[in-house]
């Protein structure tokens, strides 16, 4: 247990209601990270999948099935975790957020930076914490990486490259009508590069944005296209650069190529899968043609970003304007579509 959790449990009564709005793989992932803090107890579940619900109910057996997010509100409850098809992220979440009841969402949290905004604004509006699922800030590699660029150890950092290659693609098919997914890869898999790459670097003010889409190994042609390759190039008002390349369906060799590298005056830093695993990752510090390995698997990371969000909603934390950032990366996600 840690000490977040102690302290919890040392000052509080009852755990922080929540409701779950879609329990398929990744939602019953993040439920029972949420509950393994002790400091939430599932109140009640919604899926549209009766074996889903049979899964969900292993984690959380006195969880009440209801039938959608309409009896959801109907509860006395502090928070949803919504783990949805993108399209219904934003409505679903201004939803919750104006019935006065805090949100943790899948990403992204819309198809567009103005879904983003509005759901943010809401959050304001309402006094609610808002937390979306951008996980990979919460990996070992990446807080250490985090902690060399902010406090200056590399130096000056000029450029930054991050990939995210898949082997598969998703096996939804609303994944591929970008009416629903708002647009392929780049909004599926480029927005956790866009995330680590501007938290890590404390936001920078981004001035100019180019990109590239292809779909099938050829330019995106049609308006209607979903992108299954992408590179961008995204120019810092301080002079640094950011290339990003994200993919589903590479030839890789592996399940997946995942990494994020930073240059600086001083030094540089690494983060990177080990064996194409999803799940496993190292990190390095550079200096010069010499290398530290700072941080090595495993770590379980996957469901931390929900198990954060809990715990600050049951310290009492109301909004947060920090998550007035998430509207910085779909503006960025918007400028890559728009650029191609």
């Amino acid at each position: 247990m840690n000490r977040m959790a102690e302290r919890f449990l040392q000052t509080r009564v009852k755990p922080v209601r929540l409701g779950f709005l879609g329990v398929g793989w990744i939602g019953r992932n993040r439920m029972e990270a949420i509950l393994r803090t002790q400091m939430a107890e599932a109140v009640a579940i919604a899926d549209p999948s009766e074996d889903m619900l049979k899964e969900a109910l292993r984690l959380a057996p006195d969880a009440e099935i209801v039938g959608g997010l309409d009896a959801l509100l109907s509860l006395d409850l502090d928070g949803v975790v919504i783990a949805t098809p993108s399209a219904l992220h934003a409505e679903q979440s201004i939803r919750v957020l104006q019935a006065g009841v805090a949100v943790f969402c899948q990403k992204p949290l819309g198809r567009s930076a103005a879904e983003a905004e509005a759901v943010v604004a809401a959050a304001r509006s309402a006094d609610r914490l808002l937390g979306v699922d951008l996980s990979y800030r919460y990996t070992e590699g990446m807080q250490r990486i985090r902690d060399l660029t902010r406090s200056g150890e590399l130096g000056t950092v000029f450029a930054a490259d991050l990939v995210f290659h898949n082997a598969y693609g998703p096996d939804k098919s609303w994944f591929y009508d970008k009416s629903l997914s708002g647009g392929g890869c780049v909004i599926d898999l480029g927005v956790h590069l866009i995330d680590m790459a501007l938290w890590c670097l404390d936001f920078p003010e981004v001035v100019d944005t180019t990109s590239t889409l292809m779909k099938g190994g050829a330019p995106i042609s049609a308006a209607g296209d979903v992108e299954d390759f992408a590179v961008a190039t995204l120019a810092v008002a301080n002079g640094a650069v950011i290339r990003l390349a994200c993919s589903w369906r590479l030839q890789a060799g592996c399940d997946a190529v995942i990494g994020a590298d930073f240059f600086g005056t001083s030094g540089g830093a690494s983060f990177r899968n080990v064996g194409g695993s999803f799940y496993d990752f190292a990190a390095h510090r550079f200096r010069g043609t010499s290398s530290e390995e700072i941080v090595r698997p495993p770590d379980d990371w996957g469901g931390r970003a929900a198990a954060d969000w809990a715990a600050r909603l049951a310290s009492g934390q109301a909004y947060d304007p920090s998550c007035e950032r998430l509207v910085d990366v779909a503006e960025i996600i918007d400028d890559i579509y728009r650029h191609a």
